[in-house]
């Protein structure tokens, strides 16, 4: 479980396939106190630390995990969102993130607005349902409010730093962003799914 609240904007040393599978290689700070076996969001992704490297961190990924999330797209000298597991004596600054991404958005538009930036995103259309204005969404790791939403997308308005701390500063129209939609929005709507089935009293 995490919150959402980027620790820092690792560096992609190596995304590269072998016969053992796929590894990716994230040079960090945040190696000093990540240990092999440790959960870290990667851009929102929830992946395993399989190798601690000097200053490198290293993580497996499952072809389904590539599929189903931005990675394909990885490349070295790409900053990645990283983010150590929830603690339970810390503050939760963001929200409830599983780091189970949902789908893969594209940058409609980045326009700047002053000191700040507002980003539309198109998610795939069965997951707009679970975008409301206020709501809350993970897009690439970071736990941000949904500023707005559209037919098509929705918007979120970027501040300077986070700008400055995430990979978010980077992405231009286009671009490909893991998505995580609110967890209760989900659960609510299977929760009413399974009361229109409920059976009838006798």
């Amino acid at each position: 479980m995490f919150t959402g609240i980027v620790e820092e904007a690792g560096e992609v040393v190596s995304f590269e396939e072998s016969s053992e599978g796929r590894r990716l290689r994230v040079a960090a700070r945040i190696v000093a106190d990540v240990s092999v076996g440790d959960s870290v969001s990667v851009n929102g992704c929830c992946l395993t630390v399989v190798a601690v490297e000097g200053g490198i961190l290293a993580f497996d990924l499952l072809e389904e995990t590539v599929r189903v999330t931005g990675f394909g797209a990885v490349r070295p000298r790409q900053r990645v969102n990283l983010e150590r597991s929830l603690r339970a004596d810390a503050r939760l600054g963001g929200h409830f993130v599983s780091g189970h991404v949902d789908a893969v958005g594209r940058v409609r538009a980045r326009e700047v607005r002053g000191t700040d930036v507002c980003l539309w995103i198109d998610p795939p259309r069965e997951f707009l349902k679970y975008l409301v204005y206020k709501g809350c969404v993970a897009v690439d790791g970071v736990s941000l409010t949904v500023a707005g939403c559209d037919a098509a997308g929705f918007n979120l308005w970027l501040i300077p730093h986070t700008l400055a701390v995430t990979n978010l500063g980077e992405r231009e129209a286009g671009d490909p962003l893991n998505i995580e939609c609110d967890l209760l929005a989900k659960y609510v709507e299977r929760l009413m799914q399974e009361g229109s089935q409920a059976p009838e009293p006798q």
